[in-house]
């Protein structure tokens, strides 16, 4: 004898997975959503905190394009180190505000064309951690890794770097990675007291800096793929991407 219950039990059966059905599409929408407004927001904070770097560097006659090849610099050497391309991407938006504190840093001493004073080169050297202090209370991966890289990529390889004095392995990659190609890449530009030095005059200075003040192992990775990444500085700096273009890169 069939149940007086069983048609309502299979209408209710349908309902209940209708509805379910619903509730599911309906939250997959709103967490679509959700993770778009937070894409969103961190790319506009990104953006905004490279114009930032941009205006620190320009008191200190660089351009944009300095901060964008320091990205994608980064980037290249994070990958031929056998890094994660997650990480190397990280790398490549988290690279270019290593100098953001130096819009901390006075213009009478972040200008000075003599040497500096024992006080200005104290005053020069809180712009890491000035840096970090700007970026590094956010909770998103890319600005906790840019502050990292902010306040090490002054330490150096033999630990008398600053402002820590880490040495070694202590001193984090992404550090070590963009000390050296930050270093390359000013070498190779015009600065108002010198002229740029040849691509293979700052290659030597890299080199007789190996395991004093940089990484021996990333310079010698450097050295080993010299072509392709002086190839992609030169590549960035005739086609001029935009910060957009940075953040955006695949």
């Amino acid at each position: 004898m069939p149940s007086p219950f069983e048609g309502e039990s299979t209408r209710f059966d349908e309902a209940a997975a209708e509805q379910m059905l619903r509730f599911v599409e309906d939250f997959g929408h709103m967490y679509r959503e959700r993770n778009k407004a937070l894409e969103d927001i961190t790319r506009a904070h990104n953006e905004a905190l490279l114009q930032l770097c941009m205006a620190a560097e320009a008191r200190d006659d660089d351009t944009s394009v300095h901060i964008v090849r320091i990205g994608f610099l980064a980037e290249a050497l994070a990958l031929l180190l056998g890094s994660t391309p997650g990480f190397a991407s990280l790398l490549r938006r988290a690279a270019p505000m290593h100098d953001i504190g130096k819009i901390g840093t006075p213009d009478h001493v972040l200008k000075k064309a003599g040497p500096l004073t024992k006080e200005e080169r104290e005053v020069i050297q809180l712009h890491p951690a000035i840096g970090a202090q700007i970026i590094g209370k956010s909770r998103v991966p890319v600005f906790l890794l840019a502050a990292e890289v902010s306040l090490t990529h002054h330490e150096r390889y033999d630990g008398t770097g600053y402002p820590s004095r880490l040495a070694g392995q202590d001193i984090p990659l992404s550090g070590r990675i963009t000390a050296i190609v930050d270093f390359y890449d000013a070498l190779t530009m015009d600065r108002v007291y010198r002229p740029a030095f040849s691509p293979q005059k700052a290659l030597s200075m890299l080199i007789e800096q190996r395991g004093t003040a940089f990484d021996p192992v990333i310079v010698d990775t450097f050295v080993q793929h010299f072509e392709h990444l002086d190839a992609l500085r030169r590549k960035v700096t005739e086609q001029r991407p935009t910060f957009a273009d940075l953040i955006d890169a695949p």
